[in-house]
C-alpha cells in the first residue's frame, strides 16, 4: 500500500509549482450568508485523497488493541500549497464497505402466534468492497467547491474500520468522536491499520460539521451526544434515534416500513462488513449473546438494552447546532425519530431548526438551508441563521425545494382537540366534537390477510372499526402529533393493535401521493396498558385502557374530504401475523382521538359544520 507521506508529497508538488506562479491566494467566498463556489477548488483532478487509520478509546473485537477507525480525506489542493485552512463536512456509515445480500431466511419469520418466538433465521456474510484511499465520493461535489473539506469513516466493525458493530452501542459513538478528536489534534491518527507512522491534520480549523441519511444520519446525533469540542453543527436525515422506536412501538414487536422481520441482529449481520478473522469473536459477543439475551422479541417490553440505544438519554453533553430533517411519510424510519431529539435540543436551548416534507425516507433540506447552516457554525460567518423561521414544511403539492415558513414546529397556532366516537364503525361511525353517551362497545376480528388499505376501502368490515368526520367544508390544518385513548377487551391474553388515521374517501388511483389517503399511524400492545418495561397477559374479556401517540404529522385534510379514525389489529406491513379470530371489543364511551389542529375547536366547527 502506498504510504499517506508518499501520497501527500506526490500530489503536492505539482501544486506547489503551480502556486509559485500566483500572486493572491485561492479563500472561501460568502454571498447573502452562503458560501459559494470558488473557481480554484472546483477541479477534482487537483483534489489531494489520502486516507488514514484514527485510534479510537475502545477495543470491542477483543485482540487485546484499541479500535482504529479508517479514515478518508478529500481537500482542495490550497490546503497543501497555499497553507489554507478549512472546516470539515464529516460523513460516517457502516454501508460503505458494503451490506449482507437480501437472502431468504435473513429475516425473522413473522407468522407465529404472539408471545411465542420462531424458528432461528440464516446469518448471511457480509463481502467487503472497496479500495484504499477512496472509502466514498458522497458529498465531495457539493462541499468541496464551496470551501470545505470533506471527511469519511467507516463505522466500527465495518470496512477497514476495526472493532464491532454493535448498533447504537457506545462504540458508535465514540468512533466519530475520536476522529473529530484527531482533527483537532487531541488523538493519534496512523498510515497503516498496525502501524507507527503518524498522520495529522495539519489542514483544517477543526470545526466539524456532520450530516447524513438514515444511519448515517444517525451517526452524527451520536458523535453530538458525546459533546465532543469542534463538532459545531449536525444534520441529521431521517435519523434512526432510538433502536426501540425502530424495532417496536409501545411495547408492540414491530417492524420498520418494507422490511418485513427485521430486528436489531439482522442489522447487526447486514452491516457486518469489518475483517473476516474478527467475525467469529463480534458475532459471539454481540450478536449471539448481547442482542439474542436482551432484544426480546416475545414480549417486545423496554429495557436496559434498548435504553442504552435510546440517544434521547445521552441528550446531556451535546452542544451542537442542529437541523434535523425528515418525511412525515417516512414508515421506515418514522417521524417521531427527529421530533423527539428536535424537541429535547430546543429544550436545552440548542440552536435548532427541523425542514419537513411530505415524502418518505430520506430527503435533505435545499442546498440553501444546510449552506446558510455550515456556513454560520463552520465557517463562522454571522448570517443571521439563528434568527430564521425554526420550522420549514414542504406543502402537500410543492417541490422539496420549495418549503413553506413557520415560528416553529408543532405550528404554535395548533392546539388539541378531542373527538370522540358513535356506533357503527364496523360500515362508518361517526367522529365528532359531540359525545354521545351510552354508545356501548363494538367488535372487530383479527385477519392479519387482508391490508390496511382493503379495511379503510371496504364500505362494511367486521375486521376493523372505523369513524369518520363529516365532510369537510374548508381545509384542516393538522400539525403536532395525535394521540389515541382506547378502551378495549380481547378474546386471548395478547393481541396487536393498530391505529390509521386516514383521508376518506380513499383515493385509489396507483399515482395517488401517500398524502391523499394515509394522514398518520401508531400501533401498540395492550398487554404494555400501563407500562413499557412490564407487560402483563390480558385477561379475556376485561377491558383495559391505553393511550399512545401516533406518528407527528403536519398536514393540510383538502375540504371534501373526511378524517378517518380505523381501529384494527395486526397490520399485514408492520406487525407479527398470529392465527386469524382474536376479537377486539371496543368500548366506544371511553376511546377518543386527541387531534392537534391550527385554530383547535373554532377551526374544525368552521370545516365540519354547516
Amino acid at each position: 500500500m502506498r504510504s499517506f507521506s508518499l501520497l501527500v508529497f506526490l500530489l503536492a508538488t505539482p501544486m506547489l509549482s503551480l502556486n509559485a506562479q500566483t500572486d493572491s491566494k485561492t479563500v472561501p467566498i460568502f454571498e447573502n450568508g452562503e458560501t459559494q463556489v470558488v473557481d480554484g477548488f472546483k477541479d477534482p483532478s487537483k483534489w489531494i485523497r489520502h486516507d488514514l487509520f484514527v485510534e479510537t478509546e475502545f477495543d470491542t473485537d477483543g485482540d487485546g488493541k484499541l479500535d482504529r477507525m479508517h479514515v478518508s480525506v478529500t481537500r482542495p489542493e490550497q490546503t497543501e500549497s497555499e497553507d489554507l485552512k478549512l472546516p470539515v463536512i464529516y460523513v460516517s456509515s457502516p454501508y460503505f464497505a458494503g451490506v449482507a445480500p437480501f437472502v431468504e431466511g435473513l429475516f425473522w419469520n413473522v407468522e407465529h402466534e404472539l408471545g411465542e418466538l420462531p424458528e432461528e433465521r440464516i446469518h448471511p456474510e457480509v463481502r467487503r468492497k472497496g479500495e484504499r484511499p477512496i472509502i466514498s465520493n458522497s458529498h465531495i461535489n457539493k462541499w468541496i467547491p464551496r470551501g470545505y473539506i470533506v471527511v469519511h469513516s467507516s463505522s466500527p466493525g465495518t470496512g477497514l474500520s476495526q472493532g464491532a458493530p454493535t448498533v447504537g452501542g457506545d462504540n458508535e459513538s465514540l468512533a466519530p468522536k475520536a476522529v473529530i478528536d484527531w482533527l483537532n489534534g487531541r488523538a493519534k491518527g496512523y498510515t497503516e491499520p498496525y502501524g507507527d507512522q503518524t498522520a495529522e491534520a495539519y489542514w483544517t480549523t477543526g470545526k466539524v460539521g456532520m450530516t447524513g441519511t438514515s444511519y448515517n444520519g444517525t451517526i452524527p446525533l451520536a458523535a453530538a451526544t458525546t459533546g465532543v469540542d469542534g463538532l459545531e453543527a449536525i444534520i441529521p436525515i431521517a435519523p434512526n434515534t432510538s433502536y426501540y422506536h425502530y424495532y417496536r412501538s409501545n411495547g408492540l414487536v414491530r417492524s420498520p416500513g418494507g422490511y418485513l422481520g427485521e430486528d436489531i441482529d439482522v442489522l447487526y449481520d447486514f452491516i457486518h462488513s469489518g475483517d473476516e478473522s474478527k467475525r467469529e469473536h463480534n458475532n459471539k459477543k454481540i450478536r449471539d449473546t448481547e442482542m439474542k439475551n436482551n432484544m426480546d422479541r416475545i414480549t417486545g417490553d423496554y429495557n436496559d438494552f434498548w435504553a442504552g440505544r435510546d440517544y434521547l438519554h445521552d441528550m446531556g453533553p451535546m452542544k451542537a447546532a442542529l437541523l434535523m430533517s425528515h418525511g412525515f411519510n417516512d414508515w421506515n424510519v418514522m417521524p417521531e425519530h427527529s421530533y423527539r431529539i428536535y424537541k429535547a435540543a430546543k429544550e436545552k436551548g440548542l440552536p435548532i431548526q427541523v425542514y419537513y416534507h411530505q415524502n418518505g425516507h430520506g430527503g435533505p433540506p435545499p442546498l440553501k438551508l444546510m449552506n446558510r447552516w455550515f456556513t454560520r457554525y463552520l465557517h463562522g460567518v454571522e448570517n443571521g441563521v439563528e434568527n430564521d423561521p425554526k420550522a420549514w414544511i414542504v406543502r402537500e403539492n410543492d417541490k422539496q425545494e420549495n418549503p413553506t415558513s413557520y415560528a416553529d414546529y408543532p405550528n404554535p397556532k395548533a392546539e388539541k382537540v378531542i373527538l370522540n366516537l358513535t356506533s357503527g364503525g364496523a360500515a362508518v361511525g361517526n367522529l365528532s366534537l359531540q359525545k354521545v353517551e351510552k354508545q356501548g362497545t363494538e367488535t372487530l376480528v383479527d385477519d392479519f390477510t387482508i391490508s390496511g388499505k382493503d379495511l379503510a376501502i371496504a364500505q362494511n368490515s367486521k375486521h376493523r372499526l372505523l369513524y369518520a368526520t363529516t365532510e369537510l367544508k374548508q381545509d384542516l390544518h393538522i400539525s403536532g402529533t395525535p394521540r389515541v385513548t382506547i378502551k378495549l377487551a380481547s378474546s386471548k391474553p395478547a393481541a396487536n393493535l393498530s391505529v390509521w388515521l386516514v383521508s376518506l374517501p380513499w383515493n385509489d388511483d396507483p399515482k395517488a401521493k401517500i398524502t391523499d389517503n394515509i394522514i398518520t399511524r401508531g400501533w401498540a400492545d395492550p398487554q404494555n396498558h400501563t407500562s413499557l418495561t412490564q407487560g402483563e397477559p390480558l385477561k379475556p374479556g376485561k377491558f383495559y385502557e391505553i393511550s399512545f401517540d401516533l406518528m407527528p404529522d403536519d398536514q393540510l385534510i383538502p375540504k371534501g374530504q373526511q378524517i378517518g379514525l380505523m381501529i384494527f389489529s395486526s397490520d399485514k406491513e408492520f406487525t407479527l401475523h398470529p392465527k386469524p379470530g382474536t376479537e377486539l371489543t371496543i368500548d366506544l364511551d371511553a376511546t377518543a382521538l386527541e387531534l392537534p389542529i391550527v385554530g383547535g375547536v373554532e377551526s374544525l366547527k368552521g370545516a365540519i359544520e354547516e
